[in-house]
């Protein structure tokens, strides 16, 4: 009993307690934080810098806006019909991809996203719990980042999985040389003289509704490289890697089984990845761990 007080005690102590507000204060607080300095935030009661009684925004026509948006993702869409490298999926996996190869900016990359939000499951924790577990030495990626975490002897806590996902998916996203294709789904993959060349997409909503319409034709990018990161067997899971098994070009794909190794995401990369063409990754995250092979 003593030993589980003990345990319970040390899981109670954590860098996430914040300090309470004075109830009245109206000046500026500092908080200071581990990596990030001090953090000032002002709560003083000062006329802000605009007429809030004469504020109005410029005028536009819908046209406009209608115009600038299509314009502007059309010219996407053709800057990247031949692009370096395609990753499918947009979650922490895929994200983290991104952002080291995007430090090189002759490295063109496209990230295509099922979901409207991208951000896969990294958005919470696990079991609807928020805090984002991440074993060492992963930690050394969140330094980079600058994100906060409770620091225990072979992992890292964030205090909300969001917090990862918002902070990397911005700094990424700025990069001149990264587009993301959200609300797009990968329906199959483009195979030229025995090699993975690129992906087969639609819309989402339209590859989600193929059965209740007729055909809509599906649009390609080509790539040098493509990058699986839908994680377990996830909708690419089904028409990518599985489907070089149903073209002979790999002979087995052992997939997720129970949790752990050796047939865990480690376990299925490991066995896996070998097995692939050099233009086909799979990258995949394990309890909050970037496993990229």
């Amino acid at each position: 009993m003593a030993a589980m007080a003990t345990t319970a005690s040390s899981l109670l102590k954590t860098s996430f307690s914040g300090v309470r507000l004075p109830a009245a204060a109206r000046t500026p607080s500092c908080v200071a934080t581990p990596r990030a300095g001090a953090i000032c935030n002002s709560i003083s009661s000062s006329t802000p810098p605009y007429d809030l009684n004469a504020f109005k925004f410029s005028p536009i026509k819908e046209s406009i806006v209608s115009r600038e948006m299509t314009r502007r993702y059309m010219t996407d869409m053709i800057t990247y019909a031949d692009t370096d490298v395609v990753i499918v999926g947009a979650g922490s996996a895929g994200l983290s991809c991104a952002y080291e190869l995007s430090k090189d900016p002759s490295i063109s990359i496209a990230i295509i996203e099922q979901s409207v939000s991208p951000g896969g499951g990294a958005w919470l924790g696990g079991q609807l719990f928020s805090a984002m577990v991440v074993r060492k030495p992963a930690h050394l990626f969140l330094d980079e980042l600058n994100i906060e975490y409770d620091e225990q002897e072979d992992y890292v806590v964030i205090k909300h999985a969001a917090l990862f996902t918002s902070t990397v998916m911005s700094r990424l996203l700025a990069r001149p040389n990264v587009k993301l294709f959200n609300a797009v789904a990968v329906e199959d993959l483009i195979v030229k003289e025995n090699r993975v060349a690129g992906v087969v997409t639609n819309w989402a909503l339209v590859s989600m509704n193929h059965d209740t319409q007729s055909c809509m034709d599906p649009n390609v990018m080509e790539a040098k490289v493509v990058v699986s990161s839908c994680g377990h067997d996830g909708p690419f899971g089904a028409t990518g890697v599985k489907r070089l098994q149903d073209i002979g070009m790999i002979q087995a794909v052992p997939g997720m089984k129970a949790l752990g190794r050796p047939n865990g995401i480690d376990g299925t990369l490991k066995n896996v990845t070998p097995a692939l063409h050099p233009e086909m990754i799979l990258a995949a995250t394990n309890n909050g761990d970037i496993v990229d092979a």
